[in-house]
């Protein structure tokens, strides 16, 4: 085998090992997206005549009130809306901030936004980090990147639009690797030109 040969086959390698690279971070930012979509942060006031849940983004999923809420003076329920409507987006940032520094290593949004929360709630970040803890479901382990599945593109025509059209294996015999047999296609065809 010539070098420029095993050159061509070394490149050939890291650009799959590349491509296999991409795959992983883009199932990873699908789940990351799944697991912040499903995000619910459930907050009642001290008596629990309201209760709030709010979603991914801050968003207020449900509101319920109960008779004794409705029976407070206005000023007292809005209160106790406005605080119980504060503490479930609060949850919900923090649920959010902990998934995306699950996903993206060395971002520190939860420190951030733990922060940011305890100046604006007047508390402190241990407080709201106990919170957290205690708010925390138990998730399965994530696979590790040899369980993960990859899909092989060494053999997908990537100018062909019909991405539907399963791949053909690649033909028996030889004893090369499919990598060799794509660079000795391509030496063919360049001879042919």
């Amino acid at each position: 085998m010539s070098v420029e040969f095993e050159r061509l086959v070394t490149q050939f390698e890291q650009f799959q090992s590349k491509l296999r690279k991409v795959d992983d971070q883009l199932a990873n930012v699908g789940r990351m997206q799944s697991e912040i979509a499903a995000i619910e942060a459930t907050a009642s006031n001290s008596d629990r005549s309201v209760t709030v849940v709010a979603g991914a983004g801050g968003a207020i999923k449900d509101i319920q009130l109960t008779d004794r809420a409705l029976a407070q003076p206005p000023q007292a329920l809005a209160s106790d809306l406005l605080s119980t409507i504060q503490q479930a987006v609060g949850e919900a940032a923090r649920k959010q901030a902990g998934i995306v520094d699950e996903h993206v290593e060395g971002m520190g949004v939860t420190d951030q936004v733990i922060e940011t929360q305890a100046q604006l709630f007047g508390t402190t970040p241990e407080e709201l980090r106990e919170r957290m803890e205690q708010e925390r479901p138990t998730r399965a382990p994530r696979p590790s990147p040899e369980e993960e599945y990859h899909e092989d593109y060494s053999h997908q025509d990537f100018l062909d639009g019909d991405a539907a059209q399963p791949s053909t294996p690649p033909p028996a015999g030889g004893g090369g690797s499919a990598g060799d047999e794509f660079l000795q296609n391509l030496f063919q065809d360049d001879d042919h030109r």
